[in-house]
């Protein structure tokens, strides 16, 4: 029987999105279901902006970063009447499956509407943090770091002529896989991630003896790390209750304390939101494909509160309750691959 599929994608918007709504729909005509592109996030489903999503409208997003759907981060469970909208939309429009693409507070959403009120959905994890549980990698998270690693490039080439200690500050709230994997992808000397606190004496000595032996050094630090010795203020909380970070200069601090405590200039450059723009790689791109294909098949399975997932080089599904029970963070085999490089 014919089904009626919404697609949404919540949260911060990255390179994969697009690919991945497009294989919804693609694998969708295959069953001879009718999909519906939701507006904004859960906003659209709030206000029902919900529109038909044909294929002519997505057969040529394939390189195109972002999310055509638009995206927010509105929490229904913030806004009054909120999940009653929703409920009244779904109806409305006669949805039979909601295919929700997003990270942990999307996937959240998904998974208290599917099993407080019964609404049949399908979860996408897509995150440039890498941080979802249950999958191997969200794809945003190649094309994220592929972008912060040509921009460490362009950092090691003026601090290399300039003789400074360039710092990068990433994207990455609780989890450090961006910093991570920049750090180690573009040959830095030292790595701040939240996920470990840092030793800054042996910080500071360590990039004293990469300085003495080639006139220069490069530091990462993720935007979420917390620690006394760089006294970085709290700002205000968004709906689902993480602090914005936009104010905190967590590179400008940083590059400020090694000047002083090593007296070599030094310098810092903060890459934001360049990180989520862009076309997505070739790796985003395929995964973001295989995802969206196999949430249509889940639909068509009914095969619901349950979530797309990538294990070794198979793409599987698991529940909602699994993939949103914990954080995946930074663990110590892969911060241990990272200290081999800290000398």
């Amino acid at each position: 029987m014919s089904k009626k599929i919404g697609i949404l994608t919540g949260g911060g918007d990255c390179p994969g999105l697009n690919p991945a709504i497009r294989g919804v729909v693609f694998k969708a005509i295959d069953y001879d279901f009718k999909t519906f592109g939701i507006q904004e996030g859960w906003r659209g489903l709030i206000e029902g902006n919900i529109l038909p999503l044909r294929l002519g409208d997505v057969e040529d997003i394939i390189d195109c970063g972002g999310t055509v759907l638009g995206a927010s981060r509105v929490n229904p469970y913030k806004v009054d009447g909120g999940i009653e909208k929703v409920l009244a939309n779904i109806k409305e429009h006669k949805l039979d499956a909601l295919i929700a693409m997003g990270g942990e507070d999307t996937l959240g959403m998904a998974n208290k509407l599917s099993k407080e009120v019964g609404v049949n959905i399908v979860g996408v994890p897509k995150t440039m943090d890498n941080d979802i549980s249950g999958t191997d990698y969200t794809f945003g998270f190649d094309s994220s770091v592929t972008r912060a690693m040509d921009a460490m490039k362009s950092l090691k080439d003026t601090g290399r002529s300039h003789r400074r200690i360039m710092v990068l500050e990433v994207m990455g709230r609780h989890a450090g896989w961006v910093a991570l994997f920049t750090g180690i992808s573009s040959g830095a000397d030292w790595i701040l991630i939240p996920e470990v606190e840092t030793n800054f004496s042996k910080m500071y000595q360590h990039l004293l003896n990469v300085y003495k032996r080639k006139k220069y050094a490069l530091v990462v630090t993720a935007e979420g790390i917390e620690t006394p010795e760089m006294k970085i203020g709290k700002e205000e909380l968004d709906q689902f209750g993480h602090m914005i970070l936009r104010k905190r200069k967590v590179g400008e601090n940083l590059a400020q304390l090694i000047n002083e405590k090593t007296g070599i200039e030094t310098r810092s450059a903060v890459i934001g939101h360049m990180q989520r723009g862009g076309p997505p790689t070739l790796f985003d791109r395929i995964l973001g494909t295989r995802c969206g294909v196999k949430a249509a098949d889940l639909v068509a399975q009914e095969k619901f509160g349950r979530m797309v997932a990538l294990r070794g080089n198979e793409i599987i599904d698991i529940s909602l309750d699994e993939a949103v029970a914990k954080l995946k963070i930074v663990n110590e085999r892969w911060w241990n691959l990272a200290k081999v490089f800290f000398k």
